[in-house]
């Protein structure tokens, strides 16, 4: 199934095949459903998976599933990104790396350059089943931006890098899932996919190289190493294919 989605300013097309949407995801489209119905109240779902293992696209598509297909409760998709901190911000504060005192900005998509606080606050909200505004990342405007989504609906679906992580702070994010989801993959098979988003932004060749390789790919081999049990695992084949690890539903 060909699904073509706006994502965070850019065209992405996405191929999903049939034994994995009758497989994999409609059954746990309705397993939510059914959670949310035991519960009887917003459920919240969290989808971790390192940069470039396409959970944004698949969570997108999932909100489409949910949307088309009969008995299923719709879910509502929103990202992490929105919480990257300002660009102005990376120019001014730094971090350290191997010793070294350097500008967030130079290891953007790293942890610490989100805002957690701010993060932690808008899911309690969602919890509390508010109507909740939630920022957006834009990838062409390399910024948030302020109460893009307005959300509401039964079913909440988060994606993000560090959902799941097991690091002071993050991993008590948590405690707010009703249901958990991780994607794994090889490093090596994301640098590739890495360094064309890279370019698809305006970067150049070289540029995008030297990002993905100082910046990206140590955040993907965090995210691999430091994600925590996930409820769901599905695994990125070369191919852009997932396949099923292990679920529990």
């Amino acid at each position: 199934m060909q699904f073509i989605k706006e994502i965070n300013g850019l065209k992405v097309t996405a191929e999903y095949s049939e034994e994995s949407v009758q497989e994999i995801f409609v059954p746990l489209l309705r397993h939510l459903t059914s959670l949310q119905k035991k519960l009887n109240r917003r459920i919240v779902v969290m989808l971790a998976a390192p940069p470039a293992a396409g959970k944004s696209t698949l969570v997108s598509f999932l909100q489409y599933l949910s949307e088309t297909t009969p008995g299923i409760t719709p879910i509502t998709a929103i990202g992490m990104d929105g919480f990257h901190r300002y660009q102005d911000y990376l120019l001014t504060h730094t971090t350290v790396r191997n010793g070294e005192e350097i500008l967030m900005v130079k290891v953007k998509g790293a942890p610490e350059t989100f805002d957690l606080e701010g993060l932690t606050e808008r899911i309690k909200k969602l919890q509390a089943d508010e109507v909740c505004p939630w920022p957006e990342y834009s990838r062409t405007l390399h910024n948030p931006v302020e109460g893009a989504v307005q959300v509401q609906g039964d079913i909440v679906l988060i994606e993000g890098n560090y959902l799941l992580l097991d690091m002071p702070g993050w991993r008590e994010l948590k405690i707010y899932a009703d249901y958990t989801i991780c994607i794994q993959a090889e490093v090596e098979d994301l640098r590739d996919r890495l360094i064309n988003r890279k370019q698809r932004e305006g970067v150049t060749h070289k540029d995008a190289v030297s990002f993905v390789d100082n910046s990206d790919l140590p955040n993907a081999r965090l995210c691999i190493e430091r994600t925590m049990e996930a409820d769901l695992v599905l695994r990125l084949e070369k191919d852009d294919s997932y396949t099923c690890v292990g679920r529990k539903f």
